[in-house]
């Protein structure tokens, strides 16, 4: 049975347990709680659980009531009762949606009767998991799509920045550790599942190179258990990365970050310290954290996805776009099509920077790629795939292809290629520090007309703008209201 096949089995698991009126987000949490039993069992950790909670004693119960409350029991002192610090971030506040014994019973049968003894079936593991959650982000009533930012899109951004043996990574958004995951998977196809690598170098790579951080705290479960079952054991800290906590995240040679949408929740401004814009606006308080926890060597570099409002926002926006550029070399950005995200609407883009080692001076030309205007409306019947990036990834490396960025792409930019591509492609356009000042720092930029533009051909279905803009409204409502309960 493949790994698509084994995530589908126990995806459709939650439609048995649809009349406990368990959501597929709870049901995830559910899973996870009790693939992580099985999973010290395969993958011979068990010595870390406590042996009353073991798998093996777990599932010879016979009774399904005892069956239950022995689980209520585990998730209720688990985290507690255990050394290990991984067992005590999984199951902290952990507790069951489950409200009929038999769910339970159909849960561990159907997790138990999977052959993951045999090799192949092992590796298989962190793949079905995978699966599991790109389905529940795909659910977006489930609201778990903020904390998953599409495949495709993420190994691009990998492959294009380029991580490299011995570096320090870090996502401060981390969401479900995607991004670091698949920083990992990269180099680890580089170097024969890290086997060419010394000792030292391989327990970098395990404890130390990928860290991130999560606020909340179902999110950062799922973003433990991603990391362990991909062999990472470094820290995930579950924090607010704009409180006091996030000055401490620094230094790094590297950052991938899918920033979360929308405001702080009144306006309120966040607790830090060292930043010196601080702004309402959660996405432009992340852009300007990430480019200064980069190291200032000239080498340290990020691939950030951001709203287009990052792009063109007055005030604080404008004084932070003018701060990046001057600290870094803001040398690309990619403007995405609309519609690959959980919310409806909004406009993004990915901006791709290097830490300079000065102050001032850093950004001379800018590279926009529209990825946007007259692209697919992506769904289900186009779907969003690595080939969508295919021009892009050409224009940005200067003329190596997608099915050769993997190996042909050592990440230095080089004007002169790109400007070549730019000659074939109306998409790739350049933009000089001077003439983005003359526009007032603004960054939206790049977009190229079209006569669809004006006359709404690349809009989508009427029914989609009107959900669109129903979702936006809602979004607004809630953030007034929020607003007037913080005021009064």
């Amino acid at each position: 049975m493949s790994a698509e096949e084994i995530a589908q089995k126990l995806w459709n698991l939650c439609n048995v347990l649809r009349d406990d009126g368990v959501t597929y987000h709870q049901y995830l949490n559910e899973l996870t709680y009790i693939l992580f039993l099985k999973l010290s069992e395969v993958k011979n950790f068990e010595q870390d659980i406590l042996e009353k909670y073991r798998w093996s004693r777990f599932k010879a119960i016979k009774d399904n009531k005892e069956l239950y409350d022995t689980y209520r029991d585990l998730l209720a002192n688990i985290s507690a009762d255990s050394e290990n610090a991984t067992i005590k971030e999984i199951y902290t506040n952990a507790s069951s949606m489950l409200r009929k014994p038999v769910n339970l019973r159909t849960l561990v049968t159907a997790i138990d009767n999977i052959d993951w003894f045999e090799d192949t079936e092992k590796d298989k593991i962190a793949t079905i998991y995978e699966e599991l959650l790109e389905k529940n982000a795909n659910e977006k009533k489930s609201g778990a799509g903020q904390y998953f930012t599409p495949r495709p899109l993420i190994n691009v951004m990998v492959d294009l920045i380029v991580p490299k043996i011995g570096e320090r990574w870090n996502d401060p958004a981390a969401g479900t550790f995607g991004f670091m995951i698949a920083a990992d998977h990269y180099l680890k196809q580089k170097t024969d599942d890290y086997f060419k690598l010394n000792d030292k170098e391989r327990e970098f790579q395990k404890y130390e190179a990928f860290t991130g951080c999560e606020l909340v705290q179902d999110a950062h479960r799922l973003a433990l258990m991603n990391a362990k079952l991909h062999g990472i054991e470094s820290s995930i800290a579950m924090t607010d990365t704009l409180s006091q906590d996030g000055e401490a995240f620094k230094n790094y040679d590297g950052v991938l970050a899918n920033p979360p949408f929308g405001t702080k929740k009144g306006g309120e401004r966040p607790s830090r310290t060292d930043l010196t814009f601080l702004s309402s606006n959660k996405q432009l308080n992340f852009l300007q954290h990430i480019y200064r926890s980069l190291k200032k060597d000239g080498k340290a570099r990020a691939a950030v996805v951001l709203p287009d409002n990052v792009l063109f926002e007055d005030g604080d926006g404008l004084k932070i776009r003018r701060d990046l550029m001057d600290k870094c070399n803001l040398h690309t950005i990619l403007r995405l099509p609309t519609g690959i995200f959980y919310a409806a609407g909004v406009k993004t883009n990915v901006l791709f920077f290097t830490r300079g080692k000065t102050e001032t001076g850093n950004t001379k030309n800018v590279w926009v790629y529209d990825m946007r205007t007259n692209a697919p409306n992506f769904g289900k019947r186009t779907p969003f795939t690595r080939a969508a990036f295919a021009d892009f990834v050409k224009a940005y490396t200067g003329g190596i292809s997608i099915d050769e960025v993997k190996n042909g792409w050592q990440g230095d930019i080089d004007e002169a290629k790109r400007a070549e591509i730019a000659k074939e492609d109306h998409r790739w356009q350049i933009f000089s520090r001077e003439a983005i000042a003359a526009k007032g720092d603004w960054l939206d930029i790049g977009l190229i007309a079209d006569s669809s533009l004006s006359n709404g051909d690349d809009l989508g279905e009427p029914i989609d703008i009107a959900r669109e803009a129903l979702v936006e409204l809602d979004a607004i409502t809630k953030e007034l209201n929020d607003l007037i309960k913080e005021l009064s």
